[in-house]
C-alpha cells in the first residue's frame, strides 16, 4: 500500500532568525571594552611592565568573575575534554594573549596594534571553519576581505614612521593565541555557562603570571594613581564584563561570523585615541573604518533560501 504525506504535514521551511537584541548589546559592549583596551594600556605601560600589567589585570578580572559568578549560583561541572579547553582558552587566550598585546604596545603605536591583531578574525573563520563545522559561507569569505582591507588602511594611516618587527612579532602571536582561545571556547558553551567558563579562563590565565607578583607589587607601588587605576579598568571592564558578554554573544552565534565583527575595533580605538589623547585621526583611517563597517555589513547577509518543494515531490512513498 502506497501513502503520501498530507500537505498539513509540511512545515515551511523558514530563514534562520538573526542576533536578538540582547546579542547585538552584548556585542557592541565587548567591542567598545575592547577598543578601549587598546587605548588604556599604552596610558599604563610607562609604569607597568607586560608580564605584570597582565598579572594585575587577570587578578582584578578573576575577582570580579568571582563574584559575579557567586551571585549567579550555577556551576556546571566540566568534563575531561571540556577541562582541556578550558586550559587552552585559558593559558593562550587569557594568558600569552595579554602579556603579547602588552609587550606589542611598548613597541607599537595603538591603531597599528589594533589593525595587526586583528588579523585574528581571520584566523577565527578559518579555524571555525575547519573545526567547528561552521563552513566557509561566501558572504563571509567576501566580508572577511573588504574588512581586512579596510583594516589595512588604518595601519597605513596610522603606522609609525618605522614599524619595530619585535613589536610585529608579538602581535603576531597576539592574535593566533586569541584566535585559538575562541575556537577553544566555543565547543565549551553548548554546555557550560558563559560566565562559568570566562571565570575558569581567567583564573588559569592569572596563574601563568603568578612569577610577576614580585614585580607588580613593586611596581604597583611606584606607579602613579592613575596607572593603578587604568589597570583596574583593564581587569574590571575590557576582561570581566567584555570577556562575558563575547561568550554571552559566542553561544548564540557562530564564531566566524562573531569574529568579523571584532573588524570594528581599530576604528573605535581612533575614534576612542581622538577622543581621550586629542589624535586627529587621518583622512584614511577614516576611510577604512568605513570600509571595515562595509565587511561587517557584508558578512552578516544571508544567502537565499530556497522555497519548499511542493508536497506531493517532497515526500516519497511510504510502504
Amino acid at each position: 500500500m502506497t501513502t503520501q504525506l498530507a500537505p498539513s504535514a509540511t512545515v515551511p521551511a523558514t530563514p534562520p532568525s538573526g542576533p536578538g537584541a540582547r546579542t547585538v548589546l552584548a556585542v557592541v559592549v565587548t567591542l567598545v571594552a575592547w577598543a578601549s583596551t587598546f587605548v588604556a594600556i599604552r596610558g599604563v605601560g610607562e609604569d607597568l611592565s607586560p608580564g605584570a600589567l597582565a598579572l594585575g589585570r587577570l587578578l582584578v578580572g578573576t575577582a570580579a568573575l568571582g563574584l559575579l559568578l557567586a551571585g549567579a549560583r550555577r556551576w556546571v561541572r566540566p568534563t575531561r575534554s571540556e577541562w582541556a579547553l578550558v586550559v587552552v582558552c585559558g593559558v593562550g587566550w587569557f594568558g600569552v594573549y595579554n602579556v603579547a598585546l602588552n609587550a606589542a604596545e611598548q613597541y607599537l603605536d595603538a591603531g597599528t596594534t589594533a589593525m595587526l591583531v586583528n588579523i585574528g578574525p581571520i584566523l577565527i573563520a578559518a579555524f571555525a571553519g575547519l573545526l567547528l563545522g561552521e563552513g566557509f559561507p561566501r558572504w563571509l569569505i567576501a566580508g572577511i576581505a573588504v574588512a581586512f582591507t579596510g583594516v589595512v588602511l588604518i595601519g597605513l594611516a596610522t603606522r609609525s614612521a618605522e614599524t619595530d618587527v619585535v613589536g610585529v612579532v608579538f602581535c603576531v602571536v597576539a592574535a593566533v593565541t586569541y584566535a585559538g582561545g575562541v575556537v577553544a571556547q566555543k565547543p565549551l558553551l553548548r554546555r557550560l555557562p558563559g560566565l562559568q567558563v570566562t571565570f575558569l579562563a581567567c583564573a588559569i590565565g592569572a596563574v601563568c603570571w603568578l612569577p610577576w607578583a614580585g614585580a607588580l607589587a613593586d611596581e604597583v607601588a611606584a606607579a602613579p594613581a592613575g596607572s593603578v587605576l587604568g589597570m583596574v579598568y583593564l581587569g574590571a571592564v575590557p576582561t570581566a564584563l567584555a570577556f562575558t558578554t563575547w561568550a554571552y554573544a559566542l553561544s548564540r552565534m557562530d564564531a566566524g561570523k562573531l569574529a568579523v565583527t571584532t573588524y570594528l575595533v581599530p576604528p573605535l580605538v581612533i575614534l576612542l585615541g581622538w577622543l581621550l589623547l586629542h589624535e586627529v585621526p587621518p583622512p584614511l583611517a577614516l576611510v577604512g573604518g568605513a570600509v571595515c563597517l562595509a565587511g561587517v555589513a557584508l558578512s552578516r547577509r544571508r544567502g537565499r533560501v530556497r522555497p519548499p518543494m511542493p508536497p506531493a515531490q517532497e515526500a516519497g512513498p511510504l510502504v
